[in-house]
This record gives C-alpha cells, sequence and structure tokens, in this order.
C-alpha cells in the first residue's frame, strides 16, 4: 500500500513511499533493492475505492466469498525513480541490495486480479505516472 499519509516502516515494499520522502528531503534516494525488482502496489485511494465497490456489489455477482486478489500497478524502482526524475530532474537514485532483495525475488511481480475485474469491474484509477504527481505534490504539502 502507497499512501502519503504514513511515512513507511522498514518493510520491502517500503522503498516505494521512502523514495518519495526521500527525494523531497534530499533530492536522493538510496535503494534496498535491485532497479528491475518488479513487485505488486497499491495506491490508497485505489484500495480504498475498490474496498467500497466490493461491498456495494449485489452478492449473486460474486464468484468468491474469502477474498478477492486486487492488482493494482506494479512497477520497478528504477521506474518509479524514472516518473519522479519526470518531475524532479535533478533527483539521483542509487541502489545497494540488501536482505529485502531475496524477500522481494520470492514475490510474484504482478497480481492477478482478473476474477474481481470479471465479478465486479474491478479498475483502477492511479497509474504510476498519477500516483508520483500526487504523492510527491501531497509529501511536500505535509512537510511544509
Amino acid at each position: 500500500m502507497i499512501s502519503y499519509k504514513t511515512e513507511a516502516g522498514g518493510g520491502t515494499t517500503d522503498y516505494a513511499v521512502e523514495i518519495f520522502y526521500d527525494a523531497i528531503k534530499k533530492n536522493k534516494y538510496e535503494c534496498f533493492l535491485k532497479d528491475d525488482a518488479a513487485l505488486p502496489m497499491m495506491f490508497m485511494p485505489d484500495a480504498i475505492d475498490s474496498t467500497i465497490r466490493l461491498m456495494e456489489t449485489e452478492q449473486d455477482k460474486l464468484s468468491v466469498h474469502s477474498s478477492y486478489n486486487l492488482g493494482g500497478i506494479s512497477f520497478t524502482p528504477k521506474e518509479l525513480a524514472g516518473e519522479i526524475k519526470k518531475i524532479q530532474p535533478g533527483f539521483e537514485i542509487t541502489y545497494n541490495p540488501d536482505f529485502r532483495q531475496h524477500i522481494a525475488e520470492s514475490w510474484p511481480a504482478s497480481i492477478d486480479d482478473s476474477v474481481a475485474r470479471k465479478d465486479w469491474g474491478c479498475t483502477y484509477k492511479y497509474g504510476l505516472k498519477e500516483m508520483t504527481g500526487i504523492m510527491l505534490e501531497e509529501i511536500k504539502k505535509k512537510l511544509g
């Protein structure tokens, strides 16, 4: 989950939040994953919208009665840094993989959400570009 309201706590996917804070504070980031480590992520507004849409769907349209996979967006640290550089051209990223790289390698690069799309029309409003713009803008406001 990616949100500007809460800072990262040290997990494997937390680079996707830390990078924005460091981009604003230092205009650089040292990533603890390799540049090509694709991981599934979801921007918080899409998670909230998806949850509401699922709750509003008629029961007889649901083929799953325990949980649905939600795919959101998948990207690599290099792709995310590229989007940040479009807004902050001086931004720099370096890579120093640690133990979390091994964890990332055990996860899928993306999530199959085809059943959610079929059953209740799950879609996402935010892609990498849109999310990046909002994250940078809102963290700037938050940090003053």
